[in-house]
């Protein structure tokens, strides 16, 4: 079976679910998406790891299992979804170590979280991608305007699960620049690092104004 690569796409709350979110991937070379149900810590973690400006003032579990791997010189080189299963994926972690390769299985959220941290390739079978993939129709006035389209695909995506969608960035349209920065360094320092993501993302939409 062949392999088709993925990148990350985006996070959005999940209104089908509580306290879940839907991580959507994408295929490198193709158009279809595949959203993924992950739960609030997986998407923290997924988040920070997306989030270069937000830096943890100690380390996630995913950060430790990092720092732990390294200590022994173990890598991760790829994650591969190599199954589904009444709506669930399933994932293998393929490590390395003194050249000796070893397949660890994992949930696909915390292999991803994990492949983030040590730039490792996401992979799928295109059997898998065949059942669950998603192909987005984007009206045409919109193709020129990629940061634009990228949100869009998101929020259709999890739309299409919900009839009723709310962007997860509503809570803080009211408030200044300047109060949504003084907002993200409490949320980071009190390790709030779901609501620090969501905040990033409403100042990343003010500043492309």
């Amino acid at each position: 079976m062949s392999l088709v690569r993925l990148n990350i796409k985006g996070i959005s709350y999940s209104q089908t679910q509580n306290g879940a979110y839907a991580l959507i991937l994408n295929e490198v070379d193709g158009e279809r998406k595949l959203p993924i149900v992950i739960g609030a810590f997986e998407a923290q973690s997924i988040a920070i790891a997306l989030e270069k400006e937000i830096k943890p003032p100690r380390p996630l579990t995913h950060d430790l299992f990092k720092n732990f791997s390294e200590r022994f010189d173990i890598i991760v080189k790829q994650v591969i979804i190599h199954k589904l299963v009444d709506g669930v994926f399933y994932s293998s972690i393929i490590c390395e170590r003194d050249k000796i390769e070893e397949i660890i299985d994992a949930r696909t959220s915390d292999a991803i979280a994990l492949a983030l941290r040590f730039n490792a390739p996401i992979f799928t079978y295109k059997t898998i991608l065949d059942k669950a993939g998603i192909y987005l129709k984007v009206n045409p006035k919109e193709e020129d305007e990629q940061e634009d389209k990228e949100s869009i695909i998101v929020d259709e995506i999890v739309s299409a699960e919900s009839s009723e969608s709310k962007s997860p960035a509503e809570n803080y349209s009211k408030l200044s620049l300047q109060e949504l920065y003084n907002s993200l360094d409490s949320a980071v320092n009190n390790e709030d690092y779901e609501k620090a993501a969501k905040i990033r993302d409403e100042i990343s939409r003010r500043e492309k104004k």
